[in-house]
């Protein structure tokens, strides 16, 4: 009875022994996984953001630190870094690395600012802008996309990015005035509700015009007045919605 009782316990210890080896086989493949994929993105920064002129500190940090792999489908996860929008479904797309910095660093943002984002997708924007502003109110009109985007962001541990399925056209009111609004699709023209949710000194930076070359703007409000500034020329998909229907 000892005899076999002995090699029950070995053959039992070897199962669970190699499963356990097996989960951290597993683990550490995707450990390796990600510290590639952050070797990417380091290099991403560098040769497209850095190089085309993005110095914000602030910026540069929050575009290294944000897991942009993790915002894409899984089939284009080997493609999370190239310098071009890529599909995220429905018609819609995740903004390149570079345009993503650079409306960030164009809203001018501080550690205790609350922004507002208009259009979530998958939630990459809005993570960057988390690790910048206090918090992050962010919109998108299709429910499939704004709950994937906040499942996302719930995993990664953005707790100061709140998700809402919505027109963004309207604004968030309830949440108002916000520092800063920035809008990642491009309407015909500037939605009224955003400009007055706008504290006083706060910035809007929005794409406006239905074909190319939208225009992207920074509007400042300086207490009942606003100043527009132009950008650069871009190409966004429209906002629609109540967008639509003015």
């Amino acid at each position: 009875m000892l005899k076999k009782y002995a090699l029950f316990s070995l053959i039992v210890l070897a199962v669970f022994g190699a499963g356990c080896s097996a989960g951290e086989d597993k683990t550490a493949v995707e450990e390796d996984e990600d510290e590639i994929m952050q070797k990417r993105l380091e290099r991403m920064v560098e040769s497209q953001i850095e190089s085309r002129g993005v110095t914000d500190p602030a910026v540069l940090a929050a575009m290294r630190k944000t897991p942009r792999w993790k915002f894409v489908p899984e089939d284009l996860k080997h493609r999370a870094f190239e310098d071009n929008p890529l599909p995220i479904g429905y018609g819609q797309t995740i903004s390149q690395p570079y345009i993503v910095a650079y409306m960030t660093e164009a809203l001018l943002l501080e550690s205790d600012d609350r922004v507002l984002e208009i259009g979530t997708g998958s939630g990459y924007q809005a993570a960057v802008l988390a690790e910048i502003a206090a918090e992050v109110y962010t919109i998108e009109i299709l429910p499939e996309l704004g709950e994937q985007a906040e499942v996302t962001l719930n995993e990664l541990g953005y707790e100061n990015v709140h998700v809402m399925v919505g027109d963004g056209y309207k604004g968030w009111p309830e949440h108002a005035p916000f520092d800063a609004v920035i809008v990642t699709c491009a309407p015909d023209h500037i939605p009224e509700p955003l400009l007055e949710q706008l504290d006083d000194g706060g910035r809007l930076v929005i794409p406006v015009g239905g074909t190319y070359p939208q225009e992207l703007q920074r509007i400042t409000r300086v207490g009942d007045d606003y100043e527009t500034e132009f950008l650069t020329s871009v190409l966004f998909v429209p906002m629609t919605g109540e967008a639509e229907e003015k």
